[in-house]
Formats: C-alpha cells, sequence, structure tokens
C-alpha cells in the first residue's frame, strides 16, 4: 500500500471517530469495487473499514473473553460484513454441508446478521448466519408470523468464508450479501439500515450469546433493540 493510500484510510479513520461516542452507530465504508472474499483483517479491504464490538451478553454483562470485532464495507451491489471470533470450544455440526442451507445452523456456533430497511416495519428483517466450518442459513424474517423461522427457505444469494486459527483460538468469517437483498433503494452514501450482530458460542452446558446490541431478552429477535449501520463514502483521493 503506498503512503497516500495510507493517508487516505488514517483520514477516513479518523473521521469515523466522531461517531465514536454513538454506540448503536456501525459505519460501513464505501470500496471501489467488489473484492474476493478474504478473512484476514490485516488486508487493505478490510483496514479501510472501522470496527464496532459485540463484547456482551444479550443483557449487556461483558464477556471479555469472546470479545469479537465486526466491520463492514460497501459496494454498488454488495454489502461485506467480517467476523473475528474469540472462542474456548468449538461446537460444530458434524458432515457440515457448504452446498445449500443448513437449518437450524443456530444450535451450533456461528456469526450473525440482522438487518432491515424499513423503518416502519421494524418486524420485517433479514438474517444471515455462518459457521467456523463454511455453513451458512439465510432468512426473511416477519415476526408477525407465529413460525418465523420458516423464512429459512428464502434464498438471498449471499456469500461466506471461513478460517480457523486453533493456535489463536479464533475464527473468522467474511460474508458478501447482495443489496438488492435486503433493500430496493439504490445504494448511495448516507443510506441507514437497522442492525444488530451475534453470535452463539461453546456446547450448550457452557453456551454463550454474544451481542452487539443487547436485546435484553433471551431472543435475539428483538428489533427494538437494533442499532444503525450507515453507508459513509471511502477516503478521498
Amino acid at each position: 500500500m503506498n503512503s497516500s493510500a495510507r493517508v487516505c484510510i488514517v483520514l477516513a479513520l479518523l473521521g469515523a471517530a466522531a461517531f465514536a461516542g454513538d454506540d448503536k452507530l456501525m459505519l460501513s465504508m464505501k470500496a471501489d469495487k467488489d473484492a474476493a472474499l478474504t478473512t484476514d483483517p490485516d488486508s487493505s479491504f478490510w483496514q479501510a473499514g472501522p470496527s464496532v464490538y459485540a463484547e456482551g451478553d444479550t443483557y449487556g454483562k461483558p464477556l471479555p473473553r469472546y470479545r469479537t470485532q465486526i466491520r463492514s464495507r460497501w459496494t454498488k451491489n454488495n454489502l461485506y460484513f467480517l467476523f473475528v471470533c474469540p472462542y474456548d470450544e468449538l461446537y460444530l455440526k458434524p458432515n457440515p454441508d457448504t452446498s445449500t442451507d443448513t437449518y437450524k445452523l443456530w444450535d451450533w456456533d456461528v456469526a450473525e446478521v440482522f438487518i432491515g430497511s424499513d423503518f416502519h416495519n421494524i418486524r420485517r428483517y433479514k438474517e444471515f448466519e455462518v459457521s467456523p466450518q463454511g455453513e451458512w442459513i439465510d432468512l426473511d424474517i416477519d415476526l408477525t408470523k407465529p413460525q418465523h423461522e420458516d423464512g429459512w427457505k428464502w434464498n438471498s444469494g449471499f456469500q461466506v468464508s471461513t478460517r480457523i486459527d486453533r493456535k489463536a483460538k479464533t475464527w473468522y468469517a467474511a460474508m458478501r450479501i447482495p443489496l438488492a437483498a435486503i433493500d430496493e433503494r439504490q445504494p448511495a452514501e448516507g443510506l441507514t439500515y437497522r442492525v444488530n450482530l451475534f453470535r452463539a458460542q461453546g456446547p450448550p452446558v457452557r453456551r454463550k450469546y454474544i451481542s452487539w446490541q443487547p436485546t435484553m431478552s433471551d431472543s435475539f429477535h428483538v428489533p427494538e433493540r437494533f442499532g444503525t449501520l450507515k453507508m459513509v463514502a471511502s477516503p478521498a483521493r
């Protein structure tokens, strides 16, 4: 990376610091073009995006051992997320199948994005999950329905990449979500979404539920407690 590019990134991150007082706001930094999915947080693609952290349980109790770093980028076609997930022990589904949706993937270790574009009907939103093994599921959530899990039959076309560093006891997950799957609006600087970010970690007897915005409930599905994701411009050249 040349020196002018480094300066641009530094200026962008300093600008993002102006939002640091808003702990319910996540910034997604624009990328000039789509990129191959990478789980390397030190790559130039991810370094250009500021981080938020999921570091407590769903009631806000601190879980520093599982402090999860999350970054986001966007392009004219896609929204990207990166999760950096420390763990004690992995709880993985036997015989993983990454070729299709894995129903009830949430029973195992996962990273999750809940995101909605409708600020009027907040009970409608999309859910995206990925496991350390690269399994995935996407859901069209409608909380007015008795069984909102039925939304798993929807398919967004999102893509994932994962990596487990067993020595460091950290796993990484990257998502690429087509913007057309979550919003009818054309992507643009300043657009906002309702969002929350979660992890489920460990076997049932030692299960931990890690959230960015605490839901103050045993459930992740509390849209009244979501935060905001805002699309911001790439650094000026």
